[in-house]
């Protein structure tokens, strides 16, 4: 359980670290965006597939696709549902934003809740890693998260203060989004731990959640501005970072 809240802490801390070289760097092209959330998209996958849905196909025996497949929709649709629903802004980064469901509404809250839909599922996929019992997984997992919510973390910055936003509320906006993931991380956890029948089925879920981020939000956000080869590439080295961790971890 401590090395759970340990990590659960490092997931979210890593995107406080990365909000504080945000504001070192505060104007950081979009070039340099792209291919960090190009970078970020590849560690996301591979976490997905190498700790989240391959592990849910192995405990979920000979009829673990079903299992597991029907886990990957119900997660992704859920976080479709939450992204039409929840009022925010659909990009993250950039100077264009599409607003869902947003008259009146604080555009702090409206950062906040867009960056809480992308957070809350990573640390759930973290916590569902520790709770399937595989520690070594479980740290690839989460390490895979923090490391890609540093460059995360720096990007959202600067649209912030570029909207008006105090440098003081976009901290705590910054860290706010940290806390998320360390409930998420608790979530999952303690949902797989109540009883390990779902634990397949969990896996999926989150690996869907993830896999949902990815394409609807990350990648069309870095091929966005004419730097998709970059982008394109960065999401390679992300991949085969995390292919390289997982093997010499197995």
């Amino acid at each position: 359980m401590d090395l759970v809240l340990l990590t659960a802490l490092g997931v979210g801390g890593a995107t406080v670290i990365g909000a504080l070289l945000g504001f070192a760097f505060k104007k950081i092209s979009h070039k340099f965006t792209d291919i960090t959330l190009g970078f970020a998209a590849g560690v996301m996958l591979a976490a997905a597939v190498l700790g989240l849905i391959l592990p849910s196909l192995e405990y979920g025996g000979k009829i673990g696709i079903v299992t597991t497949v029907l886990g990957i929709f119900v997660g992704a649709l859920c976080l479709n549902l939450v992204d039409k629903l929840v009022p925010h802004l659909h990009k993250m980064v950039g100077a264009d934003t599409e607003k869902h469901h947003n008259a009146g509404v604080d555009k702090v809250l409206l950062f906040v809740m867009a960056i809480a839909i992308h957070n809350l599922p990573e640390g759930i996929a973290a916590g569902v890693g520790f709770g399937a019992g595989d520690t070594s997984q479980a740290l690839l997992i989460a390490g895979g998260i923090a490391l890609q919510n540093i460059p995360e973390g720096m990007v959202i910055i600067a649209p912030m203060l570029a909207s008006g936003i105090s440098p003081k509320r976009t901290f705590l906006c910054a860290a706010a989004t940290g806390l998320i993931e360390v409930v998420g991380t608790m979530i999952g956890y303690f949902a797989v731990s109540v009883s390990q029948v779902i634990l397949p089925f969990s896996l999926a879920f989150a690996g869907g959640t993830m896999l949902y981020v990815i394409s609807d939000e990350m990648i069309p956000e870095t091929h966005a501005h004419g730097n998709e080869r970059g982008a394109t590439y960065a999401l390679l080295v992300g991949f085969c970072i995390m292919l390289i961790s997982d093997v010499l971890l197995g």
